[in-house]
């Protein structure tokens, strides 16, 4: 276990734990001596439960009520809440005539109202005790324009300034509230919306100018360096983890 950090005996709140990003952001935090709250809807969540740093729980983030116990979870088992990762997520390549308003109403409710639900009520612990680091994974689709993503991006520009409007309302409370960006990364996810995966992937990492996509482990660090007093000074920003996409 290493702490070069600074996280140990931080309790921090996970959503889409289960998920490769997830897992890999919990596995790092426990790496540097954190507790985790790993929430998930997919029941594999329980998996990360190896030793007493984890406490697992399936939750929809979309349901105000699973939220609001979750954190009180972490609050009365652990202490308190001195940091939130908001990685619960869900896809949808659609264009905007193909999309039903069903379809836009889901991805809104998990990746946009989900998130909120979570900052509010995690806010609301992290306030009296006058510190605590939120970090939003949002995604490259952010700033630039996709086709057949009309939603996704929609949702993720959504969680861009829902970062920049806490950041300045956190600020006077010393909690720090930034976003990660991430390009394209290898997930199991993006295998089960397309067809060949592989050669899927390869077109995407030469639209990198690093010439690849990225790992869950990549991206994790980023949000972990965000989340850790080694960005003390850093708050209200979103950090391209992109490989230089947007950087054409």
């Amino acid at each position: 276990m290493t702490d070069s950090l600074g996280l140990k005996n931080r309790v921090a709140i996970v959503t889409g734990a289960a998920g490769d990003i997830g897992r890999a952001t919990v596995e790092l935090l426990i790496g540097h001596g954190a507790q985790v709250v790993a929430l998930d809807i997919a029941r594999e969540v329980h998996s990360l439960a190896l030793n007493n740093q984890v406490i697992t729980r399936v939750c929809d983030v979309s349901k105000e009520h699973e939220v609001i116990s979750s954190v009180a979870l972490a609050r009365d088992k652990c202490g308190g809440v001195d940091i939130l990762i908001n990685n619960a997520g869900k896809t949808l390549n659609k264009l905007v005539t193909e999309t039903s308003t069903q379809e836009w109403d889901s991805i809104m409710a998990i990746n946009a109202r989900g998130y909120f639900l979570l900052c509010r009520e995690s806010l609301k612990v992290m306030q009296p005790r006058r510190q605590g680091a939120i970090v939003n994974v949002a995604s490259v689709v952010c700033t630039v324009g996709m086709k057949a993503t009309a939603a996704y991006s929609a949702s993720k520009g959504a969680i861009v300034q829902l970062t920049k409007v806490l950041a300045l309302e956190a600020a006077e409370y010393g909690i720090r509230v930034n976003a990660v960006a991430p390009g394209v990364v290898e997930t199991n996810i993006l295998s089960g919306i397309v067809e060949d995966s592989r050669a899927t992937l390869a077109s995407y990492g030469h639209a990198h100018p690093l010439g690849r996509v990225a790992q869950p482990e990549e991206i994790a660090e980023a949000i972990l360096w965000l989340a850790s007093p080694k960005a003390s000074f850093v708050t209200g920003t979103v950090l391209m983890a992109d490989g230089g996409y947007t950087a054409q």
